[in-house]
């Protein structure tokens, strides 16, 4: 199948005409609308359709979008893989972490890493779980998770640490007058913020800990990010259970306390590609990580 006419196709449907692909390819309309007839031929598909004065991908045309993305990233990513190797320059390492690391670990760990070693781009994505189809395959992948995580296949899993989890309730909130561990069950009666933040098993975490205490707790309002938890428990809407991690950049007018058994605890895992765990920027990275995780619970 030829790879320009893929092309054609792809920009067609991002710029919703002939013209416009045209336009953006410096093709004229008929060379246009001719790959992407002989597309169809191909394939036996239709894949676009006329609506109104612009056109629209079919269904099978959508889907075919969406794996040209996947493809196309492919090769761009092989192409400076080719780079690199012949002129022994421009590596790229791909780093993967959940959402509350962000602020938390990867801005001194990027920092380290791209001042020793400059000639090595470091290409950052968010992903809450590992996904074994997803492109581009991180070299490095953080994961939060409950019980035991078993390396997929090419990867190595590196323990990192364990993240307790803490509660957090408004300042001027009764439980605030103390620092002492608090038991889950104390909590049981109090409205909850949930923090169901993408973050895969980590409110399961919460769920069961409660259960394991005997009560489920009340979520009475949900928020998609800790930041956004935190403010609304500034504003006396309510308590919120998340991990220390997450906590550590807590608003004003907000008081953090340990839990007591049962703890939600969550486990922080990297899952290192088996030729990178050998390369010097694996090894560095592991060892920035391992920094940052002891830095985050002093």
């Amino acid at each position: 199948m030829d790879l320009n006419r893929l092309r054609v196709f792809r920009a067609v449907v991002s710029s919703g005409s002939i013209r416009g692909a045209a336009d953006t390819l410096d093709y004229s309309p008929a060379s246009v609308s001719q790959q992407v007839a002989q597309l169809q031929r191909e394939t036996g598909l239709r894949l676009i359709e006329k609506v109104g004065r612009g056109i629209e991908p079919t269904p099978a045309g959508t889907l075919l979008a969406r794996r040209l993305d996947t493809l196309f990233a492919e090769l761009a990513d092989l192409d400076g893989f080719i780079t690199g190797l012949r002129t022994g320059r421009g590596t790229t390492f791909r780093l993967s972490y959940f959402s509350s690391l962000g602020s938390a670990w990867m801005p001194r760990i990027l920092a380290t890493l791209t001042h020793e070693f400059p000639d090595v781009r470091v290409d950052l994505h968010v992903r809450d779980q590992y996904e074994p189809r997803a492109r581009p395959r991180p070299d490095l992948q953080l994961i939060a998770h409950a019980g035991q995580l078993n390396a997929p296949d090419g990867y190595h899993a590196v323990p990192v640490t364990i993240d307790p989890y803490v509660v957090a309730v408004p300042a001027g909130h009764p439980l605030a007058a103390d620092e002492t561990p608090l038991p889950l069950g104390i909590l049981q009666d109090e409205k909850w913020i949930d923090t169901n933040a993408g973050q895969g098993s980590c409110r399961q975490i919460t769920i069961d800990a409660c259960a394991a205490a005997g009560f489920r707790p009340d979520l009475h309002i949900q928020a998609q990010d800790y930041t956004t938890a935190l403010a609304l428990v500034a504003a006396e809407n309510g308590i919120s259970v998340l991990p220390a991690i997450g906590a550590r950049q807590s608003a004003p007018g907000v008081h953090i306390r340990p839990l007591a058994e049962p703890t939600p605890r969550r486990q922080i895992t990297a899952l290192i590609d088996r030729d990178w765990h050998h390369h010097p920027v694996g090894r560095r990275a592991l060892q920035l990580i391992g920094e940052a995780s002891r830095n985050s619970t002093c």
